[in-house]
């Protein structure tokens, strides 16, 4: 049952990448964190009857959880906004890496010769969606021309541009390294709390986190946010997918490896959305190296 809650976490989570970028289309970064978050916490104040209870170092452990969402949540949507939807999603695979270390440090998860090797495949796929072919570079200006952009999209292949998109990569990879640290948590506090407790709480530190932050740099949010209707599907679907992790998390027999793969199934649907709603060119090349990465996700948790 675990896993199957865990899948459903991974595809809702793919479909919520895409969602998040047609979000951005309307609204400001923050704009979307901020009403994103304050939606989501409404959906959670059922859950306040069954929140109490918790100890004070509890508080102190929730709210790093949070700081933490707190930040790779501002770094993964800066990423998205600049980056493509399939080139964010495969990017998204290296948090497995990060979470299997944690698994292993932290969770005390061991791993074998099998385990290593998957985490070297799943570098080399990295590599490749970074120095792609040189075929590859031609097809992308190919389709750039044909496809009658303007000579500044064209030139967004040339070094300067490039150093600008690997900006942004970085910020991604801090959020997948974010994200690992609050997935490690998750698996720590579900041993002592419920999901209702670790849910409510979570996202009112968030809520108190994204308000301080308005205030103290004075972001101006306007009114028409509220008419994003990406906001709100975003919104329910965060809250619907991250109650089921929760509860997959509380489940004794499950492991943070092994929830990590589930999870990147996510990626084939940030690829296919790329190319479906966004159409992207090309995610042909991204979809051979998520093919990669999660050959080498299989080899290294599942060995």
């Amino acid at each position: 049952m675990w896993m199957l809650l865990v899948l459903f976490y991974g595809v809702v989570k793919g479909a919520r990448e895409a969602i998040k970028k047609k979000a951005l289309e309307k609204n400001s970064v923050i704009e979307v964190l901020v009403v994103y978050t304050l939606l989501s916490f409404l959906l959670c104040i059922p859950q306040a009857r069954n929140a109490g209870g918790l100890h004070a170092s509890q508080y102190v452990w929730i709210a790093l959880k949070s700081f933490s969402i707190f930040i790779a949540w501002i770094c993964s949507f800066k990423a998205i906004d600049h980056l493509p939807i399939s080139m964010y999603g495969v990017l998204d695979l290296s948090r497995v890496l990060f979470a299997t270390l944690l698994g292993v440090a932290v969770l005390h998860e061991t791993m074998n010769t099998m385990h290593i090797f998957g985490l070297c495949i799943v570098l080399l796929g990295l590599i490749l969606l970074k120095f792609k072919p040189g075929f590859i570079k031609r097809a992308e200006m190919k389709d750039m021309l044909e496809s009658g952009k303007a000579m500044e999209k064209v030139r967004s292949l040339t070094p300067p541009d490039t150093s600008k998109t690997w900006f942004y990569v970085i910020l991604a990879f801090t959020s997948c390294i974010l994200n690992a640290v609050s997935g490690t948590l998750d698996k720590v506090l579900m041993k002592e709390m419920n999901s209702s407790q670790l849910q409510f709480w979570y996202m009112l530190f968030l809520v108190i986190y994204y308000l301080l932050y308005v205030l103290i740099t004075r972001t101006k949010l306007r009114a028409s946010v509220l008419k994003n209707g990406w906001i709100w599907a975003l919104a329910i679907l965060f809250v619907a997918a991250d109650k089921a992790l929760f509860i997959a998390n509380g489940d004794p027999a499950s492991r943070v490896t092994v929830m990590t793969l589930i999870k990147q199934t996510g990626t084939i649907v940030t690829i296919l959305a790329g190319k479906i709603v966004f159409k992207e060119r090309n995610v042909a090349y991204r979809l051979f190296c998520a093919a990669v990465i999660l050959c080498g996700v299989i080899l290294g948790v599942l060995a």
